[in-house]
């Protein structure tokens, strides 16, 4: 679908890019040409996989441990980065999430939703933004977002409300970094499924039950898809696009209800084995980074 050097020497960070969606459009620049810098919380995934894709596609990757939530630590990350060399293209990929309804959500639980998504994407738009404006250096920003931004979603209110509000970032900031050159768009992908976030929000694992028989085209999204307009973005040649959330989802939203809403069904029963296994999926996580 593309010239193989599409991105030739163009300088792409991609945030929570060792796994899932991050990892699917990291390797895809690289593969169009792109030197790749990734981040996240766990550095023997992020090790694996920028060994992965250097091996299978001699590109240059960098990888740092990093937790977005802090605005300091993500201000010194980037700053070290535009030491070295400007970047010209900032994915924010990382993000949290798990079902339960709202009624038994706490404090912190919510905290450690909107303190990823919301909070942690705006601390790196801001700082890889205002350093491409100090120095008169265009760039392109894409977002991962959600469905949930245009039909909200139940039992998912944390991220909804999170990534609705940078849906709401991506609209303002194309309008006021426009004159600098700076693209702002996001993506909102419907099921793809990733292994960690499948275990949080599909915890049985049963992808033609439920809100899938709801997706029009009768299928999970296919990553050769995301990564393509993923890249299709991030290239030079649609500097016009700008502002815009972009849907791959199958049409799946365009049924109605938001994506979580055949969860009403669900006993009380059915929601402890549910938080059960998220429980499990969780621990598990902790224990891979330790």
């Amino acid at each position: 679908m593309f010239k193989d050097d599409l991105l030739k020497d163009k300088n792409i960070l991609v945030t929570g890019g060792g796994t899932g969606l991050g990892k699917e459009m990291a390797s895809h620049y690289a593969k169009h040409g792109a030197n790749i810098f990734i981040c996240g919380r766990r550095e023997n995934v992020l090790k694996e996989t920028a060994n992965e894709i250097i091996d299978k596609y001699g590109t240059s990757v960098s990888y740092e441990t990093l937790d977005i939530r802090a605005a300091q630590d993500v201000d010194d990350y980037i700053d070290r980065i535009f030491q070295k060399t400007p970047l010209d293209g900032l994915v924010n990929n990382a993000a949290g999430n798990f079902i339960s309804p709202t009624k038994d959500l706490s404090a912190k639980g919510f905290d450690a939703i909107a303190n990823i998504v919301f909070h942690g994407t705006f601390y790196m738009t801001h700082s890889v933004g205002k350093r491409w404006i100090e120095r008169g250096h265009k760039g392109s920003i894409i977002s991962i977002l959600a469905t949930w931004v245009w039909t909200g979603s139940p039992y998912v209110v944390p991220s909804a409300m999170s990534k609705s509000g940078l849906n709401t970032m991506t609209k303002s900031l194309a309008a006021e970094w426009g004159k600098y050159g700076i693209k702002v768009n996001a993506i909102a992908p419907g099921p793809f499924p990733t292994k960690g976030a499948w275990e949080r929000l599909n915890p049985g694992g049963d992808n033609d039950s439920g809100y899938m028989a709801d997706i029009p085209l009768g299928r999970v999204g296919e990553m050769s898809e995301l990564q393509n307009l993923a890249t299709f973005l991030m290239a030079d040649g649609c500097d016009y696009l700008t502002g815009q959330t972009i849907a791959i989802d199958g049409a799946q939203y365009l049924t109605g209800g938001g994506t979580f809403s055949k969860l009403d069904n669900l006993s009380e029963e059915d929601w402890e084995q549910m938080r059960a296994m998220i429980r499990s999926s969780n621990n598990k996580d902790k224990a891979d980074r330790n």
